[in-house]
């Protein structure tokens, strides 16, 4: 058995992911009209919600134009658009402080581009990248199915879709699910937490909301008589978003990866430009593990890749295919960065990344996604398989 859980765009901790990315957004959409050069843009942004209050917080450069006053409207649009026009949190009525300050000279000195040498790395760390053969999109199983779930509910609230429309933007998931011999065969628990704006509805009344959802976001007969379902478990479920708990930006960084599947080096993504490897090198690692798994050289992937601030050059590269390898582990360590680049600088363009990419991916997963036609979700692309079969 393995579980895994997600938790929608209107939980707390979503609600500050979201709005720490739409300020990243803002920087790549406006910064350009201004003529600042993407490559130059910075951001590092956190968010803190509680009930009726948001402070954005950090470090930025980028043109005076994106003032605290857009930032703050940025903020509100936002929150308009997760659902939150709750007595306890509203988008019109909320309190917004901005604290964005400039970025370190001393940090900027380490990833700034000069004499057209390869730049370093935002900081130093560990980022690990993985795929497996359990789903289509190449995902650990629990978590893919956990984030199907409330994806399908959140499109079902938006839509006002039958007594759907009865429910809050706050919501959890957490499915369970029993493996035969390595292979995902069926859930065994499945726990859905999910805010409802009518207060009389009992658990058993939002389970019948919710329960043909749950069915379509499974794959057929992995839902048999003896699973075991906890659909709002402590009862009532109204007050919910930053009214019921703070939230804050990067608490959900297993919800954000593989679901606890793989391993994860410490560091979130929402926020950060990609000149911060903690997001941008996980996004290559994610890219390389894919393409080896789609390739058919394993069924299962990790990559973990190591950097130190301001240098250009990864310190380590390490392969794992959990004894399901075609090929040699030590020569996939070598062939990857020969195939595509992992310094800091030619991942970023390899991929796309500086770009007004990332709100989108604030919820329900920064992997398992389909590539987007405006270059969102490029490091999910199987675009190195061919490479990788002539190489072995």
């Amino acid at each position: 058995m393995f579980t895994s859980e997600s938790v929608s765009e209107g939980h707390p901790d979503k609600v500050c992911d979201r709005i720490s990315d739409e300020v990243v957004d803002a920087y790549f959409r406006f910064g350009p009209d201004y003529g600042w050069n993407p490559k130059d843009l910075r951001v590092a942004c956190e968010t803190m919600a509680t009930t009726n209050k948001v402070v954005i917080a950090g470090e930025t450069r980028g043109p005076k134009e994106i003032t605290r006053d857009l930032i703050a409207h940025i903020a509100r649009l936002a929150i308009k658009d997760i659902g939150y026009e709750q007595e306890g949190f509203h988008w019109e009525s909320a309190d917004i402080s901005v604290v964005l300050h400039g970025q370190s000279m001393h940090i900027a000195q380490g990833v700034d581009e000069k004499d057209n040498k390869d730049v370093g790395a935002g900081d130093q760390g560990i980022m690990f990248g993985y795929a497996c053969s359990e789903t289509p999109d190449l995902m650990p199983a629990p978590l893919y199915y956990a984030h199907n779930i409330l994806r399908l509910l959140s499109e079902a609230r938006r839509a006002k879709e039958g007594d759907a429309r009865l429910l809050g933007p706050d919501a959890k998931s957490q499915v369970t699910v029993r493996y035969v011999d390595g292979k995902p065969v069926g859930a065994t628990q499945i726990v859905v937490s999910t805010q409802h704006i009518d207060p009389n509805l009992s658990s058993s009344q939002v389970r019948a909301i919710v329960e043909p959802y749950v069915k379509k976001a499974l794959p057929e007969g992995w839902i048999g008589k003896d699973c075991v379902w906890h659909v709002n478990p402590t009862g009532a479920f109204v007050i919910g978003g930053p009214d019921g708990d703070a939230g804050l930006t990067g608490r959900k960084i297993i919800v954000d990866t593989y679901g606890g599947a793989a391993p994860h080096g410490g560091g979130a993504f929402s926020g950060k430009d990609p000149t911060k490897v903690d997001r941008s090198a996980a996004y290559a690692a994610r890219h390389l593990a894919k393409n080896v798994v789609a390739a058919g050289l394993a069924e299962r992937c990790t990559i973990q890749v190591s950097y130190a601030i301001g240098v250009a050059d990864p310190l380590s590269v390490y392969v794992d295919t959990h004894g399901t390898g075609k090929v040699e582990e030590d020569r996939l360590e070598k062939i990857l960065p020969e195939i595509a680049s992992l310094k800091p600088s030619r991942l970023r363009e390899r991929l796309g990344l500086n770009r007004p990419i990332y709100a989108r991916t604030a919820a329900y997963g920064h992997f398992g996604r389909a590539p987007q036609a405006d270059g969102g979700f490029s490091w999910e692309r199987t675009d190195l398989i061919d490479e990788l079969k002539r190489a072995f």
